[in-house]
């Protein structure tokens, strides 16, 4: 029989009265990976940080080896084997790899001064296991948010922990970088570690882990080993219910052509050319580094082309900012949401008005905070997002419902192009579905849609076009009758489709 390392009894949490967990029961299995999965708001976010110590539970019991034990700290959790691979990126961006590797751990010799070879030598070691081939000495900003989540996993790995959670690991990650860290996964199970593996993505949790638990709504709805589950079953449990059609495609006359690329060329992207029609949604993929959110930033405005030219209703324009594209009918939801996407100290209603303040200003320049309130509770409404009330911090809102947050604030700006950048990670699979049929209805409606997203089966699921990119430059285009996943990843890689 396996040995149960943790067992979590009875755990209840509450914010402010607000119960999110309501005695939940949680095993962790020595030399075993459990998946912990549910929908956004579930709880699985908020359980992990009882047990690493970032928030204290209401009342329960946490047993460490059968010995009852409460970690107040996440250094006291850290003490005693435990680390956690957060879903949102905790470093500092001006720090080094390697700084950020062993901040607050950092090799000291006589004297107390930092061992800076030894440091960024014993950091080399672990970004190689991932993969990482840049030097540990290369500062965090200048990584790739993908890039960024290896050096959140060496952390974690560094600390040689007896118990690793991981909450999303993959979200940025390529396929080969998700592939060095399952090897990784694997190599700490047979070394007697134990893995907690938060995912949404449900091949994930068939490929590694050896039981899955699943919560909704902060309760328990049950734990089994991986073989008496399928995925139907998983999201049943997740969802209460069975989820009919997954990706719910809709089909819609399209119109005239709204956004004409045509050459656009900066330092990120050579000679790009694309027409988007009004209704339609075009798939943008490719692998981390393609060049995609480059193409969607330099259309936005953040960043400025070097020559070839943006056209909207046949009428070349000179975007110099995201207020320019904004006046312009386009707006753009960012892949990072907590760096460019919300803003975690301001509330719901702050969030979803912010980029749309002027239709909420009357004549003599104060806010209509009533006219604010009914446009948040209907996207609260109409996008189920999970929050104590529509003043609840984002802060404290699961990272699906801030990424719902971010969409609605994106629509509230009555965009007719909409640039979507990986719309649906961190989010679960009944949350997607609702972010699908809404880009649905928004298409109907007439909206044009941009949509850059690392998941084949999502491009393939609801675009009506796909375009494929690779080191910055457009490698193949085609509808949607004749796409494919292994055409797709032809593309990718820079080669041609036979």
């Amino acid at each position: 029989m396996t040995e149960k390392i943790v067992s979590m009894k009875n755990i209840i949490k509450e914010f402010s009265g607000v119960r999110v967990l309501n005695n939940v029961d949680f095993n962790i299995y020595k030399g075993s990976v459990m998946g912990l999965v549910g929908e956004n708001g579930a709880g699985k976010s908020t359980l992990v940080k009882i047990l690493t110590g970032v928030y204290v539970k209401t009342s329960g019991q946490v047993y460490l080896d059968e010995k009852p034990v409460e970690f107040k700290t996440t250094k006291e959790s850290q003490d005693n084997g435990v680390a956690i691979i957060h879903q949102e990126l905790n470093l500092v961006r001006d720090l080094s790899i390697g700084e950020n590797i062993y901040l607050g751990r950092e090799p000291v010799g006589t004297g107390g001064r930092i061992k800076w070879k030894k440091l960024f030598e014993d950091s080399k070691v672990w970004i190689e296991k991932l993969g990482l081939k840049e030097d540990p000495r290369e500062l965090v900003k200048n990584l790739s948010v993908g890039k960024q989540q290896l050096v959140e996993i060496a952390k974690a790995l560094s600390l040689d922990a007896r118990i690793i959670i991981m909450d999303e690991p993959t979200g940025a990650l390529t396929l080969s970088e998700t592939d060095s860290l399952f090897q990784v996964i694997k190599e700490l199970k047979n070394a007697g570690q134990s893995i907690v593996y938060i995912s949404h993505r449900l091949n994930e949790i068939f490929e590694i882990c050896d039981h899955v638990t699943v919560l909704r709504d902060g309760a328990l709805v049950g734990e089994k080993p991986i073989q008496d589950l399928n995925e139907d079953k998983i999201i049943e449990m997740m969802v209460g219910r069975k989820l009919s059609e997954q990706y719910p495609r809709v089909d819609t006359k399209l119109g005239d052509v709204v956004l004409k690329v045509n050459k656009l060329t900066n330092r990120f992207i050579t000679d790009v050319s694309f027409e988007l029609k009004k209704g339609e949604i075009l798939g943008i993929a490719g692998l981390v580094g393609a060049g995609r959110t480059e193409l969607a930033r330099t259309i936005y405005g953040v960043y400025h082309p070097d020559s070839g030219e943006i056209i909207l209703n046949n009428k070349a324009v000179n975007i110099k900012s995201p207020k320019d594209a904004l006046e312009n009918g386009i707006a753009y939801l960012s892949e990072d949401r907590k760096g460019n996407g919300i803003i975690l100290g301001m509330d719901l209603i702050e969030n979803v008005t912010l980029s749309s303040l002027d239709k909420y200003t009357t004549k003599l320049g104060n806010i209509d905070k009533q006219k604010e309130e009914k446009s948040t509770d209907s996207y609260i409404k109409s996008m189920s997002i999970k929050a104590a009330s529509k003043k609840q911090l984002l802060q404290f809102l699961s990272g699906g419902n801030q990424q719902k947050v971010a969409l609605a604030k994106n629509l509230d700006a009555n965009p007719k192009i909409l640039i979507l950048d990986e719309p649906t990670r961190g989010v679960d699979v009944g949350a997607k579905k609702e972010i699908y049929e809404l880009i649905n209805e928004y298409k109907q409606e007439g909206m044009s849609i941009l949509m850059i997203s690392s998941e084949i089966p999502e491009i393939l699921g609801i675009s009506d076009r796909v375009m494929v990119m690779h080191e910055g430059k457009v490698t193949g285009t085609m509808d949607i009758a004749d796409a494919s996943q292994e055409k797709i990843m032809t593309y990718a890689v820079g080669k041609e489709v036979n």
